[in-house]
């Protein structure tokens, strides 16, 4: 039995030599929960219902998929698992597969090219201005209600960056229409915004943030019992590694954020989702946010991908082969398309390996991973297949099922689920019921 209750947001907090505030949030603990493996011990951060409080996840890929290497044939708990969902095989009971949804007002003419209108209507349900997303993005739709008690209302993170101009290509995330929420595409400035600003000899990685909460950190481990002490000891190691992981990458790196070179630098791109991914887990489980969208690939694409041997063309002209080269067009985006899947499945697999209560934070998580596009070649907008994962609610993972809607009827679906009903969102009229059990 834990020595002493905590309530749900605790924090080792400490000064800089420089004055600068450094605070790190405590993972979920045993003693933050009552007997029954459920409730809060205290009551901040508790759910109404005394549960832990839920997670929203909107991860994104752009230029769609190749449907006939992506989307299962059969449904039902049993379906099996295409090359693109290859990666879910040890997470298949976690996920749930949906395909069939349509994207109304990415179908409509009007400004813009076929992957600005999508996008709009992927995120907001509203078509496209000419500038921006017609309305709020269903992340900040849902931030509004469950994320306003946070320290954080929700993040936005990103990681490759190479895409055609415009706002609506390069954001997924909108407060109000024509109003974006840019990513955060580098580790270390995301690892300052969670972990406090810095002084100049942090920012350069010569100290770390422990090193100001560390008589804290040890005098907290002496009076909590031994399954926390290791579970707080084993938390802040894996800070220190995300720490020394950020910095191997250039110093000149996080400069080249806004104006990147033609091409950029994509050799890094699988290290940086995963230390984006890592640093997302602590902000979940430091209880700093509870929503989040991941923009792993710009709309319309514009991304090399050498580690798979592909570097003669970009995402968006793969996505385009056709005529003599329509086989290996669909051979390569089955390809990319699966290191979109390993990078969702590493950060679904890394909630699921945080404890919580009686289960884990996957448990009482939801991730919404979706495309501007249905088959990628042809910009189709109906017939459109989502991976959803994680357990909050009555979300009802293992099976593949074909359904009929909207993606603003699935986003009302999950919005319910994660505490976050909706009376309306554009172009849903209903929910997803094969979504809930």
């Amino acid at each position: 039995m834990p020595r002493r209750a905590l309530p749900r947001r605790a924090f080792l907090k400490g000064l800089a030599a420089s004055g600068t505030a450094v605070q790190v949030g405590l993972p979920p603990l045993a003693c933050m929960f009552n007997s029954s493996g459920t409730a809060y011990a205290a009551r901040s951060g508790a759910g109404p219902d005394g549960k832990p409080e839920t997670r929203f996840v909107l991860w994104f890929n752009g230029n769609g998929i190749p449907e006939r290497y992506w989307i299962p044939r059969d449904e039902g708990p049993g379906y099996s698992l295409t090359p693109c969902l290859a990666p879910l095989a040890r997470l298949q009971n976690d996920v749930q597969i949906l395909s069939g949804l349509d994207n109304p007002n990415g179908q409509t003419s009007g400004v813009g090219n076929g992957h600005q209108r999508s996008m709009s209507a992927l995120v907001s349900g509203s078509k496209y201005t000419g500038m921006g997303a017609g309305s709020a993005s269903i992340d900040q739709v849902i931030a509004g209600k469950i994320g306003t008690e946070s320290r954080f209302p929700s993040l936005q993170i990103g990681v490759c960056r190479e895409s055609f101009g415009s706002s609506m290509q390069r954001n997924m995330s909108w407060s109000a229409k024509n109003r974006a929420l840019p990513p955060e595409l580098v580790p270390q400035r995301l690892f300052d915004r969670l972990f406090g600003k810095l002084d100049e000899g942090w920012v350069r990685r010569k100290r770390s943030v422990l090193d100001v909460v560390r008589d804290q950190a040890q005098s907290l481990s002496g009076s909590l019992g031994q399954e926390d002490s290791r579970r707080v000891d084993e938390y802040l190691t894996s800070i220190f590694d995300i720490e020394r992981a950020i910095a191997k990458f250039p110093e000149e790196y996080a400069g080249q954020v806004d104006e990147p070179e033609a091409g950029g630098d994509p050799r890094d791109y699988p290290r940086i989702a995963k230390l984006q991914s890592d640093l997302l887990v602590h902000a979940f489980a430091s209880g700093q946010t509870r929503v989040a969208s991941y923009m792993l690939t710009k709309c319309q694409s514009l991304a090399r991908f050498p580690w798979l041997g592909l570097s003669f063309a970009r995402h968006h002209e793969y996505s385009h082969l056709g005529g003599s080269h329509r086989q290996r067009q669909q051979e390569v985006m089955r390809d990319i398309c699966r290191w979109h899947v390993e990078e969702f499945a590493y950060l679904v697999a890394r909630l699921k390996s945080v404890p919580e209560g009686s289960g884990t934070l996957l448990d009482s998580s939801a991730l919404l991973f979706v495309h501007e596009h249905a088959e990628a070649n042809s910009h189709k907008n109906s017939g459109g297949a989502v991976i959803l994962a994680g357990h909050a609610g009555r979300l009802n993972p293992g099976h593949h099922t074909r359904v009929t809607g909207t993606f603003g009827d699935l986003y009302r679906t999950v919005a319910s689920e994660v505490g976050a009903p909706l009376d309306h969102f554009p172009t849903s009229y209903g929910t997803v019921p094969a979504a809930t059990a």
